[in-house]
């Protein structure tokens, strides 16, 4: 399953993606079903698509203009890790080293193979081993800014 959600910029991207999930029978939900968006910013998209993401234990793509925007709003939610990828190269390494859960798109990228980026983020699995350890800080960080503590005192 793939929760999926843009601002007005990336409607006819997220079709796009949508349309090419559906044809592979992978299952999605759409959080920003509607056709004008305009008064739709990318952090509100963000936010839906990591908590559905979050609670449905799934990968979420988001989409904004440039894909920046959305990344930055979308790792503000505990638990997300986010990743703006213009190539499938990121999206193998952002899986596979990073263990991400939300691939962000920029909409008005050109010359962008929006189907190899998308088929590299759902079918790269995480790597572990020494990544892990590095997850790990990276949860002890969000544990610190939740629990008030300066992340180097906790170490």
């Amino acid at each position: 399953m793939i929760v999926i959600g843009s601002d007005h910029t990336g409607i006819e991207l997220k079709k796009r993606i949508i349309s090419y999930l559906k044809q592979k029978n992978i299952d999605v939900i759409d959080v920003t079903n509607f056709e004008d968006q305009t008064g739709d910013d990318y952090p509100d998209i963000g936010y839906i698509v990591c908590k559905n993401v979050l609670d449905k234990n799934c990968l979420g793509i988001a989409i904004c203009g440039t894909g920046i925007g959305i990344s930055i709003a979308c790792n503000k939610v505990n638990g997300i890790r986010a990743s703006v990828c213009t190539d499938k190269y990121m999206a193998q390494m952002t899986r596979q080293d990073n263990d991400a859960n939300v691939l962000c798109l920029g909409a008005r990228l050109e010359n962008v193979e929006i189907e190899e980026i998308v088929d590299a983020f759902i079918s790269t699995k995480f790597a572990g081993g020494r990544h892990q350890r590095r997850l790990d800080k990276i949860k002890k960080i969000e544990k610190s800014q939740k629990d008030g503590v300066e992340y180097g005192d906790s170490l």
